[in-house]
C-alpha cells in the first residue's frame, strides 16, 4: 500500500515539473534572461596609475636666513611649520603635553597670582594699553587657545587676522597668530606656553608696546606661600 502511494506521489510531482517547464517555455523567460545579461554593459578595466616623479629641486632643502640676534644659537627644529598668506614668520610646532600631568591651582594660589599681576599692572606706565589674564587649563593644556578681553581687542588690536609678537621678560620673541573674529591667540601661543611652563593659576600681564607686539610679565601661582 505504501509503495502505491509513493508511486502516485512521484508521478504527480513529475507531471507538475513538466507543466512548469512548459509554462516557462511559453513565456520565453530563459531567452529573456539571456538577452538582459548580454545587453548589460561590461565594466571598463581600471586605468593604471602613473607613479609621481619628484624633481630634484623638490627634494632639496633651502637654508633660511636667520637674524643676527639668534645666528649663534642652534637651528630650531620646525615640524608642521605653518605661515600666513603674506609669508610672515612661521610658527614652531611642539609635542602635545601629557594631560594626565595637569597642575590645578588652589583658589588661594590663583588669587595670589592674580593680585600680584594686578600690582604689576598698576605700576606700568599708562603710555601703553595693558590687561591681566589668569591662566586656565584650556589656555595651557589641550587646545592651547587664549581668548583676550573682547573690548581690549576692539579698541587696540587689528580688525583682521594678524601676526602678533609676544616678548618675555628676557627679551625673547614669540610670533603668534591673532584671530580677529575670535579675539584670541591661536598658533604660536602653545609654544610660548610650553617654553615658559605655564600652568593653571598663573597670571600674565599683557602690555601692548607696539600695535602688534605685547610685552609679557609672568606671575607664578606656585610662588604662593600659605
Amino acid at each position: 500500500m505504501r509503495k502505491v502511494q509513493k508511486s502516485s506521489y512521484e508521478e504527480l510531482r513529475r507531471q507538475r515539473l513538466e507543466e512548469n517547464l512548459k509554462r516557462l517555455e511559453e513565456l520565453n523567460l530563459p531567452k529573456l534572461a539571456q538577452k538582459l545579461k548580454d545587453a548589460s554593459p561590461k565594466p571598463s578595466p581600471a586605468k593604471p596609475k602613473k607613479p609621481r616623479i619628484f624633481r630634484k629641486e623638490e627634494l632639496e632643502y633651502v637654508d633660511v636666513r636667520r637674524s643676527p640676534r639668534v645666528a649663534g644659537k642652534p637651528t630650531p627644529d620646525y615640524k608642521d611649520v605653518s605661515a600666513d598668506e603674506k609669508g610672515r614668520t612661521p610658527i614652531r610646532s611642539y609635542k602635545r603635553r601629557d594631560l594626565a600631568g595637569r597642575v590645578y591651582a588652589s583658589d588661594e594660589a590663583r588669587s595670589f597670582a592674580t593680585n600680584s599681576a594686578n600690582e604689576i599692572h598698576s605700576k606700568l606706565r599708562n603710555k601703553f594699553p595693558s590687561f591681566v589674564k589668569s591662566m586656565l587649563q584650556s589656555h595651557v593644556t589641550g587646545g592651547f587657545w587664549l581668548g583676550l578681553p573682547n573690548q581690549f581687542c576692539k579698541s587696540h588690536l587689528p580688525r583682521s587676522d594678524e601676526m602678533v609678537t609676544l616678548i618675555d621678560e628676557k627679551g625673547d620673541e614669540y610670533p603668534t597668530v591673532y584671530l580677529a573674529q575670535k579675539t584670541g591667540l591661536s598658533g604660536g601661543w602653545r609654544g610660548f606656553s610650553l617654553d615658559h611652563s605655564l600652568v593653571d593659576g598663573d597670571a600674565l600681564v599683557f602690555e601692548l608696546v607696539k600695535p602688534t607686539t605685547f610685552k609679557i610679565y609672568i606671575v607664578r601661582a606656585s610662588d604662593y606661600r600659605p
